[in-house]
């Protein structure tokens, strides 16, 4: 890792960017300990232990697990939602007191373990269904011995400093985020999870939860004892974010971020290499473009994150560091990550404010695998309302997240995909360059160019627009269909004394002050640079957070609009306890200022040099191959 960190950096300092510098983080990581590995054995019917079943790779683990070891019969809980805890229930198999067995998919790794405590649960194995992933026979499959890797922690963030900063030396109050689980989790391979549902017995599990491991149906259980024993450990260790900057000319205090994760547990291509590869592109591209004579209004902020497969650490920290700066003065935020994960759908995970400015880029981008036709034909093609089809909600485990639930800054996240198998290999060592061209049959490198001029087409949009394009009339649209959804538990909020009116109001309020701001932009002076900031401010505002009035003054206008606060999240299956993001940030910081000399304690690398390392170097370079010399991203 620490020989990738000086690559990144030494590409951000060839471009002869404005700025480059580095930020370090102290966080707290956990890491299996290869002295006392993870261990899975069977417990007969008088609690003795007997066998144990090998875990074929003892470095896949869940990050922030609980340590310890418990012992449970085992159930079969398909994804381990809520709703899957509670039809087992109703089938009569209580969870509670039990080891559950989950496939992986459709919630993350945290949510499944934070679902199983709360039904009491001692303890959950995560194992990858083949009936989950694509069954066509051209396409590289998973092997049934790999496990897949994934973190546990309910938030984002080093969850043992939970609304500070780990700059080094910092002093913390001894909390830790209430994400943290309090059962251990293990992930286990399909050949494992085989084996274990063999033995189960009771009620047979529904159609929709059978797979194809065994040639019988899949049963609920209770079966076996079994006892799990995790041993990770926790570690303080220095994490590394990359920045480079383009100033801007008119408000080079406004910065319009884009960024892609670097870390990834195995090679990575997929779940990394790709997204850093398109970074680097669109690094040279605007730098090329800046030499050539172009000046963006606003500044643009590129950066590489450090500690990402762990729930988006770097990305967290630095918000967490700088928020009293960045809520004030972050535009937007692009997120790199997954950005191809196959090449049949394409979906944008966004704030509600991005969403006509991403159908505007999408009619000026070609599609990568349907000639003649550019993204938007090819979306409505199969769906007439393309929003539809194309927008979704902000992960928890995307960078993007953090900026709209912690900072609310407006953020974007794309994907290419398959149709409706998941990539098989995120999260796993074999997450392979070779493995991600043969699932994409050659296209890989049309699609990250697709996604390139996706991304370059929207930095330009937001850097260079006189004024922001941002949909800021567009709350008031989505606040109304989540007030039709709430109108089905009218009778309940009424018997508690309770009424929707205020939301209504709120949202009468917001729709007035819009379109005010549209009327006065609309009416304003064109080329009075004062009027055109107080504007962009304005604009700002209705999707960061609230400022003091002293902040306002400062941009020469109390801005004097009623704002409506909202980060667009999943709340299907909402969380029981807030994540540490959402704490408040305490201390005012500011801006690390690029220039000046800023000193640095001596770091080690994330990860000791390994095989792993030289592959991950290896498929990164082969991924970057897909941009040949020249204009990579083509006209934007």
């Amino acid at each position: 890792m620490a020989a990738l960190t000086q690559d990144i950096r030494v590409a951000f300092s060839r471009q002869k960017l404005d700025h480059v510098w580095t930020d370090t983080h102290y966080v707290g990581l956990q890491f299996p300990d290869p002295a006392h590995p993870n261990t899975l054995h069977w417990v007969d019917e008088t609690g003795k232990v007997g066998e144990q079943l090998p875990l074929e790779d003892p470095e896949v683990y869940c990050p922030y697990s609980a340590i310890g070891n418990v012992t449970g019969d085992l159930v079969y809980a398909h994804y381990g939602r809520p709703e899957d805890l509670q039809e087992l229930r109703a089938r009569g198999v209580d969870p509670a007191g039990s080891l559950l067995l989950v496939r992986v998919g459709v919630i993350s790794f945290a949510q499944k373990v934070t679902n199983a405590q709360d039904f009491g649960a001692r303890g959950v194995l995560i194992y990858p269904e083949p009936a989950d992933f694509s069954q066509d026979p051209h396409k590289p499959s998973l092997s049934s011995q790999q496990a897949v890797y994934g973190h546990v922690h309910l938030g984002t963030g080093d969850p043992y400093t939970p609304g500070f900063p780990s700059f080094n030396q910092t002093q913390f109050p001894p909390v830790a985020s209430s994400g943290l689980p309090s059962i251990p989790a293990q992930p286990i391979s399909a050949d494992i999870a085989s084996h274990l549902l063999r033995k189960l017995k009771g009620p047979v599990a529904p159609q929709e939860w059978q797979g194809r491991l065994l040639g019988s149906p899949y049963h609920l259980g209770p079966g076996p004892g079994m006892r799990l024993e995790v041993n990770n450990h926790r570690t303080s260790t220095p994490i590394n974010n990359i920045f480079g900057c383009i100033e801007g000319r008119s408000e080079p205090d406004h910065y319009v971020v884009i960024g892609a994760q670097r870390d990834a547990w195995g090679p990575g291509a997929a779940k990394s290499a790709v997204g850093t590869a398109i970074l680097l592109e669109l690094v040279r591209t605007f730098a090329s473009m800046v030499n050539n004579g172009f000046r963006p209004r606003r500044s643009l902020l590129f950066i590489s994150w450090d500690g990402s497969d762990f729930g988006s650490v770097g990305s967290t920290e630095w918000l967490e560091g700088y928020l009293s700066v960045l809520h004030l003065k972050a535009v937007v935020y692009v997120s790199l990550d997954n950005a191809v994960l196959g090449d049949d759908k394409f979906h944008a995970k966004t704030s509600p404010l991005l969403t006509s400015l991403i159908e505007s880029v999408l009619k000026q981008v070609d599609s990568p695998n349907h000639s003649g036709q550019t993204l938007y034909e090819q979306v409505v093609f199969t769906n007439p309302i393309w929003d539809a089809e194309v927008i979704r909600p902000l992960p928890m485990d995307s960078s993007a997240y953090s900026f709209t639930a912690f900072a609310g800054v407006p953020a974007v996240e794309f994907s290419f995909m398959e149709e409706d198998q998941a990539y098989p290999f995120l999260h796993t060592k074999e997450d392979t360059y070779e493995k991600l061209h043969k699932v994409l049959q050659g296209r890989l490198p049309a699609v990250a160019q697709a996604v390139a001029q996706l991304a370059g087409q929207l930095l330009i949009r937001l850097s260079h627009d006189r004024l922001l394009p941002l949909d800021f009339g567009r709350y008031g649209d989505v606040v109304l269909r989540h007030i039709g959804n709430l109108n089905e538990f009218s009778g309940e909020l009424k018997a508690r004394g309770l009424t929707l009116q205020w939301v209504y109001s709120a949202r009468g309020d917001y729709i007035r002050a819009a379109e005010k701001l549209r009327q006065e932009i609309y009416s304003s002076e064109e080329r009075d640079e004062r009027l055109t900031r107080m504007y962009n401010v304005r604009i700002m505002r209705a999707g960061g957070p609230e400022r003091s009035s002293d902040e306002m003054d400062r941009e020469g206008q109390p801005l004097g609009h009623s704002r409506l606060a909202y980060a667009w999240q999943n709340w299907d299956n909402p969380p029981s306890s807030a994540p540490p993001c959402w704490l408040p940030s305490y201390g005012s910081h500011c801006l690390p200022n690029p220039s000046g000399k800023k000193k640095h304690v001596h770091t080690v690398p994330l990860y000791k040099v390994t095989a792993w390392e030289v592959q991950k170097a290896k498929d990164f370079q082969s991924i970057k191959k897909c941009f040949p010399s020249g204009n990579e991203m083509g006209e934007i």
